[in-house]
C-alpha cells in the first residue's frame, strides 16, 4: 500500500514538473513555446513572411513543439515503470 502511495506521489510531482516545462519551436523567425500541458506560453511571428508561407511554417513549429512535448513526457514517465 506505501509502495502505491509513493508512486502516487511521484505521479503527481512529474505531472507538476511536466506543467512547468517549456518547449520551444523555432523556424524562420516564427517561434512557438509551449508547456508540457501543450499549453501554448508564446508565440511569435515573422512579419517578413507572406501569409502562406506563416501558415506553413507556424503549423510546423507546433507541429514540432508537441512532438518535443510528448517526447519529454515519455521520459519523465519511463522512470517509473
Amino acid at each position: 500500500m506505501f509502495d502505491k502511495l509513493k508512486q502516487l506521489k511521484q505521479m503527481k510531482d512529474i505531472s507538476r514538473d511536466i506543467q512547468n516545462e517549456k518547449i520551444t519551436a523555432e523556424e524562420e523567425g516564427t517561434r512557438v513555446v509551449i508547456n508540457g500541458a501543450f499549453m501554448v506560453e508564446e508565440l511569435s511571428l515573422n512579419p517578413e513572411l507572406n501569409k502562406e508561407r506563416q501558415e506553413v511554417v507556424l503549423k510546423n513549429c507546433f507541429n514540432k513543439a508537441a512532438k518535443d512535448a510528448q517526447m519529454a513526457v515519455a521520459k519523465k514517465f519511463q522512470g517509473l515503470m
